[in-house]
């Protein structure tokens, strides 16, 4: 009987120790703890900027030239390129025309409030993202690293960019957003 009331009180002190915790799930990890090396080059689309070729002042204040387009490349280019408007650009190899622009992400064009049917938030300067109602996970950080897009703990590829669109690439699949005014809340 000794035996049995020390494991009826044992059970007790594990069920009461054990009832009022909640499993914990990491919403976000922190972005800027991101050990890859960031290749990206930063800085405004340059007055010299041409159908082949992007002049980028970066934000160091040099002007380099990337080659948009060569014999057999063509560069990845997503929200287009307007003169003063920030830009992360991906060198690619260098060529007979200079160095070639693998990639070029207009981050202008990515700011903004963006929605599709399940998720809502706003990217915002300064790596800022701003979840909306509808996001169940909202996010809380952004940037580019390499290329990529990474919101949060989530990366992905700028599939296209466009002036009211955006989809997003990950191993799960394609995501499409459309571009909210505003004025819409």
């Amino acid at each position: 009987m000794n035996k049995l009331c020390w494991i009826f009180l044992l059970c007790c002190l594990i069920t009461v120790g054990c009832d009022n915790k909640k499993a914990t799930t990491v919403v976000a990890d922190n972005i800027s703890d991101s050990t890859e090396v960031d290749t990206t080059v930063y800085g405004k689309c340059g007055e010299g900027t041409a159908m082949h070729t992007l002049e980028l002042i970066t934000d160091k204040g040099d002007t380099m030239v990337y080659t948009l387009e060569g014999v057999d490349t063509c560069s990845d280019v997503q929200g287009g390129l307007f003169v003063g408007d920030r830009l992360a650009v991906i060198a690619g190899q260098k060529c007979d025309e200079g160095v070639f622009a693998k990639k070029v992400i207009n981050l202008t064009s990515l700011l903004g409030k963006w929605t599709s049917l399940d998720k809502s938030f706003e990217i915002c300067e300064g790596g800022i993202v701003e979840g909306g109602a509808k996001e169940p996970r909202p996010y809380t950080e952004w940037k580019i690293l390499n290329g990529r897009l990474i919101l949060s703990a989530d990366t992905f590829d700028v599939f296209s960019l466009g002036a009211d669109s955006l989809y997003l690439e990950n191993a799960e699949g394609i995501y499409g957003y459309k571009r909210m005014s505003k004025e819409t809340k």
